[in-house]
């Protein structure tokens, strides 16, 4: 009964491995971008569970023992709140950290580079557009996707001139 409250590996190795397990996946979502993150496609979901389940192993390491689970899950919580924190306080660990919002749309022209790097199919944005009420994009005047990964759309006020089109 004793094996399970006690850890079969250091404290200090459990904090180290929880820590080190956190940072790689700040860092690798970050890099993958607003899209990954907002709206998880079944392929999405898939990598999320197989991510996690491989690096079960390399946050826990041989132990398997309660205690030892509990360090680590409260490692990760605290790491979370203090980048949250971080990013909360100082705009530079912030601009860092998140992702920012990239324009999809400008005054009814699709930004086709920027659909490109953010991965974002003119079928997603079509989309976005219907759910905001909005039959064509030359009704737009801005949308952003997001940092959670949504799309907003600001349509253009009646009387609005400019350039429209695809």
């Amino acid at each position: 009964m004793a094996s399970i409250w006690l850890p079969d590996v250091a404290v200090w190795e459990k904090v180290f491995r929880s820590l080190i397990v956190y940072l790689f996946l700040l860092l690798a979502f970050r890099l993958l971008g607003k899209r990954q993150v907002g709206q998880l496609t079944p392929f999405d979901l898939i990598v999320l569970l197989i991510i996690s389940n491989v690096l079960q192993n390399a946050m826990i390491g041989p132990d398997n023992s309660l205690a030892g689970g509990l360090i680590g899950a409260a490692v990760i919580f605290l790491a979370n709140y203090l980048v949250v924190e971080l990013t909360f306080r100082f705009p530079r660990a912030r601009r860092l950290l998140e992702a920012q919002p990239t324009l999809l749309v400008h005054n009814g022209r699709i930004l086709h580079d920027n659909l490109v790097s953010e991965r974002v199919t003119l079928d997603d944005l079509n989309a976005a557009l219907r759910r905001s009420g909005v039959e064509e994009v030359g009704q737009v005047h801005v949308a952003m996707l997001e940092e959670n990964g949504g799309i907003s759309v600001i349509p253009r006020r009646v009387g609005d001139s400019g350039a429209a089109g695809r």
